[in-house]
């Protein structure tokens, strides 16, 4: 878990975030136990932005394929504190193991809280099949 929180901070130094000044790392680990990092990238047109949850999940997809899945997940934001936003929830939502049980992991008052997919996101959208 910690491993996981020491790649996030290194990957959030590489983050480009001249507007916010939020620089946010990821690291992830998959089924495949293999593990990803990337970091947040700004634009001056803000929608174009992604967060480094997203960037993270896209860079795995992209290595290992669309079967891939999240085991756990760990975010750091260099000087601030905070959860993946929403539109990063529904993203590891859509990657997370089966069982919602995908961790994820953030600093809260400089300390490593744990939740679930299924704690931070209980109602995710979902395409039936």
């Amino acid at each position: 878990m910690h491993d996981l929180l020491a790649l996030a901070e290194t990957a959030a130094l590489q983050a480009y975030a001249p507007y916010s000044k939020f620089r946010v790392g990821c690291a992830l680990q998959t089924l495949s136990g293999r593990i990803h990092t990337g970091c947040n990238v700004e634009n001056a047109s803000y929608g174009l932005t992604i967060c480094a949850e997203r960037n993270t999940i896209f860079q795995a997809v992209a290595q290992e394929g669309t079967s891939m899945k999240v085991v756990r997940m760990a975010v750091v934001c260099l000087g601030h504190e905070f959860p993946p936003c929403g539109a990063c929830r529904q993203v590891i939502a859509e990657f997370s193991m089966a069982d919602g049980l995908t961790e994820v992991i953030f600093l809260r008052d400089g300390n490593p809280v744990t939740r679930t997919m299924a704690e931070l996101l209980p109602e995710a959208f979902v395409i039936p099949s």
